[in-house]
């Protein structure tokens, strides 16, 4: 039994390793990459805000490459594919998850926001999924479950 579940351990190891990546290169090499959506969200927000004011929006006319490469530099996307790769194992091996694209907050920090609202539906789900079903069946199926609920 310790032989089959070190193998099982040991095989998680190459998976998650497969996991992150796929999950990389799609992220990194699909065309539209985080820094086109920095500059189309700058675009709009830009465009937004120029309707009301006396200023004209002036994202049409193009984004300086100078403010280009410090986005990159930003992102990290002046570095080559395996050191950014080799970056991120390094990051999540310490458990770094980094800032949110979004949102500008450490990731960690969104997690923590919204764990008690899932962890609260995870029981309410359980407790729905266990004790439900035992007010028809009461003496014969629901005694195991409602002794791992105990």
């Amino acid at each position: 039994m310790f032989a089959y579940i070190l193998k099982r351990i040991l095989l998680m190891v190459p998976t998650l390793l497969g996991v992150l990546l796929l999950t990389f290169m799609v992220i990194q090499f699909v065309p539209g990459g985080p820094v086109e959506q920095y500059l189309a969200e700058a675009k709009a927000g830009a465009g937004a805000g120029a309707e009301g004011g006396g200023m004209a929006y002036r994202g049409a006319q193009g984004v300086d490459p100078q403010r280009i490469e410090q986005i990159k530099a930003l992102y990290g996307f002046d570095k080559p594919a395996h050191e950014r790769f080799f970056q991120m194992l390094g990051q999540f091996a310490r458990f770094d998850l980094g800032q949110s694209f979004f949102q500008n907050k450490p990731v960690w920090a969104l997690i923590a926001e919204k764990l008690p609202v899932s962890i609260s539906l995870g029981l309410w789900t359980f407790s729905s999924a266990t004790w439900w079903p035992c007010r028809w069946a009461w003496p014969r199926r629901c005694a195991p479950v409602r002794a791992l609920t105990w």
